[in-house]
This record gives structure tokens, C-alpha cells and sequence, in this order.
């Protein structure tokens, strides 16, 4: 049997996916909910084998291990394991530059 993680969000990561709901919600609220559920659902499914995220490479070519990401294109969910919790940091699009919002948010 594996073992079961906590899934916890990171108050800029809720902050993160509000934002990208009330965007698409303008035009199409409708989506924007579709939206919601499928990243919040898999987030959560992160509560099993948390390790299959890929270490985030942007990261990785900076020596940093630590933060793993999922893929809910356009957007990437960035999170860390500790212990028995997984910690969704950040919501991001992949638009954007995704390296600097990251060291900018996770490194200092």
C-alpha cells in the first residue's frame, strides 16, 4: 500500500489560481470553472506518488531539487514535498517567465 500525503496550499499559490479564474471568468465563466476543478483535482491527486512531478527545470539548471512541478497546460503547478504534505506553491502560466516569478518567489 503507498503512502498517503497532505495536500496544502500556499496562500500566493490560492492567490495564483484566483487570479487565473477571474481572468477567464470574464469571458467565459462557464470554463473558468471547468478550470478550477481540474487543477484543484489534480493537485490533489498529489496526495498518491507526489514524486511523479518532474523536478522543475528551470530549477534543476540552477542546482535547486527540491520543487516539483504538473503540467495543467497552459499552466504549471509548482510544489514541494516535506515529510507526509505536499505544498502547492505556485500557479503559473508557462507564458510567462516562468524562472524569475520562480527563484523570485521560492529562493529568497
Amino acid at each position: 500500500m503507498s503512502k498517503k500525503y497532505q495536500v496544502k496550499w500556499a496562500t500566493v499559490a490560492e492567490s495564483d489560481l484566483k487570479q487565473i479564474i477571474d481572468y477567464i471568468a470574464i469571458d467565459n465563466p462557464g470554463n473558468a470553472l471547468q478550470i478550477l476543478k481540474k487543477i484543484r483535482r489534480k493537485a490533489l491527486n498529489l496526495y498518491t506518488f507526489p514524486e511523479r512531478g518532474r523536478i522543475v527545470p528551470e530549477l534543476q539548471g540552477q542546482g535547486i531539487k527540491i520543487y516539483r512541478e504538473i503540467i495543467v497546460a497552459p499552466w504549471r503547478i509548482v510544489y514541494r514535498i516535506s515529510n507526509s504534505t505536499v505544498y502547492v506553491l505556485s500557479v503559473i502560466n508557462s507564458k510567462q517567465n516562468v524562472e524569475d516569478i520562480l527563484l523570485n518567489r521560492l529562493v529568497k
